[in-house]
């Protein structure tokens, strides 16, 4: 009866740990997916995959210590980062922008991004995304409302 019980937690624990790789998997994926698909809209609206870009990185900081520290990290892998208070969550009231210029593609992006993500959980903070410079935002708001608006054959 003893191994029986111990055979059915063993069992359980299994289980428990494999569900919680499953969901850890998914959350990843989801997040890979995100710049697989902005990546893939940014080549869409006329971005040259080869030319290097400004790329805006975002984190939120529990305080400017940890910000300033973060920053320095950031500095040495070529990024410049920007430091603000915000008006936001009460726990991590610092906005860390980083601001880096490289190719846009799947995998620097996700190399980049897993950097951030680690130097933010080390101080207590958060990675919050990224989205491309000012010039590729403007050809890819150009390239959706040439999509929205009906060519002069369309109009009654």
């Amino acid at each position: 009866m003893d191994y029986m019980l111990l055979l059915l937690a063993v069992g359980a624990v299994v289980i428990l740990l494999r569900i919680f790789q499953k969901v850890r998997a998914l959350r990843d994926s989801r997040e890979d997916d995100y710049d697989t698909r902005f990546v893939e809209r940014l080549r869409r609206s006329g971005m040259d995959p080869f030319k290097p870009m400004d790329v805006d990185f975002f984190l939120a900081m529990p305080s400017l210590e940890a910000a300033d520290r973060v920053s320095a990290r950031l500095v040495e892998d070529l990024f410049t980062p920007d430091v603000r208070s915000i008006d936001g969550p009460k726990d991590l009231p610092i906005s860390l922008h980083a601001r880096k210029t490289m190719q846009v593609n799947e995998v620097g992006i996700r190399a980049a991004a897993a950097r951030l993500r680690e130097l933010a959980k080390t101080e207590g903070g958060r990675y919050d995304g990224w989205a491309p410079g000012s010039d590729a935002m403007g050809a890819l708001r150009s390239a959706s409302q040439k999509l929205r608006s009906p060519s002069r054959g369309d109009q009654h």
